[in-house]
C-alpha cells in the first residue's frame, strides 16, 4: 500500500558521517520512487561532497532543511503535512514541530506514521523488537505511537538499504575507465580500499603488503583513514593527496567522494576494508571480500554485535578471525586475507541478501500498513 507520499526524515550528525550517509541514501531512494522528502539535519556540510547539489535543492523531490527550522513558526506554517516521520538513529523530533503538525492535521486525517529507524544489527533482540509499537506517554505528542524499525539481514527484519538502480549501475560499471577517470594509475595489480578508524592491526597489514613479491595498490579514503596511514612509521608520506610507493605497496590518497563514487570504489577493488554501518552495507552489495571495522563501544557491546553479523553471513573461520583481530577483539596475528577463499563467500552473501526485499520497500509497506490500521480503527469506532 503505497500511501506515504511525503516524508519528514530527521537526522543529527554525531560523527563519522554514517548517520547522514544512511539518512541521505534513504531520502534518495524514496525520492527515486516518487515520494517527496524533507530531510531535517543539524549539520548538512557533509552533503556538499556526499551528494553535490543537495543543499541547493538540485535533487528532485528532496529538500534539505536546517534542524533549527523545525522549531520556526514561519517555516512550519508553510509546510504540508507528511504521512511519515522518521527519527534516524533515535534522534528526537523537536517538540515545536510535533505540536504544530498535530494541531494542523485536518479532521479525519490519520496522524503521520512515526518511525524510529534504529541501528543495523543482526542480534536476536533487533528482530524481536522490529515493528513493535512504543506509546508516547508524555509531552506534546502524548497519546501518539512510535514504531521501531530495525534494519537487518533476514526477512523478519527491516532489510537493508539498496537503491532501486543498484543492479543496473553495477551491470554497466567499467572498472578500468572509472579508475582512469579518478586518476588512479592502475596496472592490473590487486586493489584494496581503506575506509577505517585507526585499527591497531593496520601497521601489520601494510607491512605484509610491502613484503609481497606481487604489488598491491592501497586506495585510502579521505579523513581518518588517510591520517592513520600517514601516521605509520617508515612510509615517509606527507600530508597532501600525493601517491606513495613503498616496495611492494603503492598508496593513493583519495579526495572526498560522492556516495555513488564510494560505491564505484568498492566495486573496483578486490578487497574492501570498511567501517561503520552505511559502508558495510555497500560492501555487501559490492559482492567483494571485505573486513568490517565496527564502531567501538566503551562497554564492549560491539563484540556481540560483530559476532551476530558474522553468524548471519555464514562467515568462514579465516574471515571471522580477521574481523576479530581487525577490531582488536582478539590479539594478533591477523590471518592474511585469502581472496580466493573469501570471494565465493562474499558473492554468496550478496546473492542471499539480494533475494530479499530491500529496506525502503519494507518501510513503505510498513507505513502503509500503519495508515490502513488507523483508518480501519477509526471507521469501526
Amino acid at each position: 500500500m503505497d500511501i506515504a507520499n511525503r516524508w519528514d526524515i530527521f537526522c543529527k550528525v554525531i560523527d563519522n558521517y554514517g548517520d547522514i550517509g544512511v539518512s541521505w541514501r534513504l531520502a534518495a531512494d524514496l525520492a527515486s520512487r516518487g515520494h517527496t522528502v524533507r530531510l531535517w539535519v543539524d549539520d548538512p556540510a557533509p552533503l556538499t561532497w556526499m551528494a553535490p547539489g543537495a543543499r541547493q535543492g538540485r535533487w528532485g523531490r528532496i529538500t534539505v532543511l536546517d534542524w533549527n527550522l523545525a522549531s520556526d513558526a514561519a517555516t512550519l506554517a508553510a509546510l504540508q503535512p507528511a504521512q511519515a516521520w522518521i527519527e534516524a538513529f533515535g534522534c528526537d523530533i523537536p517538540p515545536v514541530f510535533l505540536a504544530h503538525q498535530l494541531q494542523a492535521r485536518l479532521p479525519g486525517t490519520p496522524p503521520a506514521a512515526w518511525i524510529n529507524l534504529e541501528y543495523l544489527s543482526a542480534e536476536g533482540f533487533a528482530q524481536r523488537a522490529h515493528g513493535l509499537p512504543s506509546p508516547v506517554m508524555h509531552g506534546v505528542a502524548k497519546g501518539c505511537t512510535k514504531h521501531f524499525f530495525y534494519p537487518g539481514f533476514t526477512p523478519g527484519s527491516g532489510g537493508l538499504l539498496r537503491g532501486s538502480d543498484l543492479d543496473a549501475r553495477q551491470h554497466t560499471f567499467d572498472r578500468a575507465r572509472w579508475l582512469a577517470e579518478t586518476g588512479i594509475r592502475w596496472n592490473g595489480e590487486p586493489l584494496v580500499s581503506l575506509f577505517c578508524y585507526e585499527p591497531a592491526a593496520l601497521a601489520t597489514l601494510v607491512t605484509h603488503w610491502q613484503q609481497q613479491s606481487v604489488a598491491t595498490r592501497l586506495l585510502v579514503t579521505h579523513g581518518r583513514a588517510a591520517a592513520a596511514v600517514r601516521a605509520l612509521p617508515g612510509l615517509g608520506l606527507g600530508h597532501g593527496n600525493e601517491s606513495g610507493q613503498s616496495r611492494g605497496l603503492s598508496i593513493d590518497f583519495l579526495n572526498p567522494m560522492t556516495q555513488r563514487d564510494f560505491d564505484h570504489l568498492l566495486w573496483a577493488c578486490d578487497l574492501n576494508l570498511v567501517r561503520g554501518e552505511d559502508s558495510v552495507v555497500r560492501a555487501l552489495w559490492a559482492g567483494k571480500p571485505f573486513i568490517w571495522q565496527i564502531y567501538p563501544q566503551h562497554d564492549g557491546a560491539h563484540h556481540a554485535k560483530l559476532d551476530a553479523f558474522l553468524d548471519a553471513l555464514h562467515a568462514p573461520a579465516t574471515v571471522r578471525q580477521s574481523h576479530q583481530v581487525w577490531n582488536a577483539i582478539q590479539p594478533p596475528p591477523m590471518p592474511r586475507p585469502d581472496l580466493a577463499e573469501w570471494a565465493p563467500w562474499a558473492e554468496d552473501a550478496r546473492r542471499r541478501l539480494r533475494s530479499q526485499s530491500d529496506l525502503v520497500t519494507r518501510l513503505v509497506d510498513f507505513v502503509g500498513a500503519i495508515a490502513a490500521r488507523v483508518e480501519y480503527q477509526a471507521e469501526n469506532r
